[in-house]
């Protein structure tokens, strides 16, 4: 079942010696609930930078994918204390992105809840900083 929902994005990114980088965004999205697995998803705007492109995070219990379509293309996994590789496609070129995984939590229903990733980055197997995503879910009014 797909439903419209509200998705209120906070990430911050965590660079050594400089003010954390932090990024705010409410936006529209849809959530689908399939088979115990779950899907949020919705569409960049100018403000992220990334117009043009569908960002859909693909939830199970002990796993987040974060895929990116569109003018950015990128497939991010994330579990608990693990690595994973992946390439990050933009239209000035592509880079190899390691993923580690520091901290996975969710709590969320098909009536909203809360997510939340903490992980560091490497860009080209360089270490660039740590990252954090909260996202609030909520169901859009009908």
């Amino acid at each position: 079942m797909k439903k419209p929902i509200i998705l209120f994005v906070r990430g911050e990114q965590l660079y050594a010696g400089m003010e954390p980088e932090i990024t705010e965004l409410m936006t529209e999205g849809f959530m689908t609930v399939d088979s115990g697995a779950m899907e949020l998803s919705y569409e960049e705007t100018e403000l992220t930078g990334m117009k043009g492109t569908t960002t859909r995070f693909l939830i199970e219990e002990d796993m987040v994918v974060l895929e990116r379509t569109g003018m950015i293309q990128s497939r991010m996994e994330f579990r608990s204390g693990e690595r994973s590789s992946s390439l990050y496609e933009t239209p000035w070129g592509t880079m190899v992105v390691d993923i580690t995984t520091t901290k996975l939590s969710q709590r969320l229903t098909e009536r909203g809840g809360l997510m939340e990733i903490c992980f560091t980055i490497a860009v080209n197997h360089q270490i660039t900083g740590e990252n954090r995503f909260k996202i609030r879910v909520r169901e859009a009014a009908r």
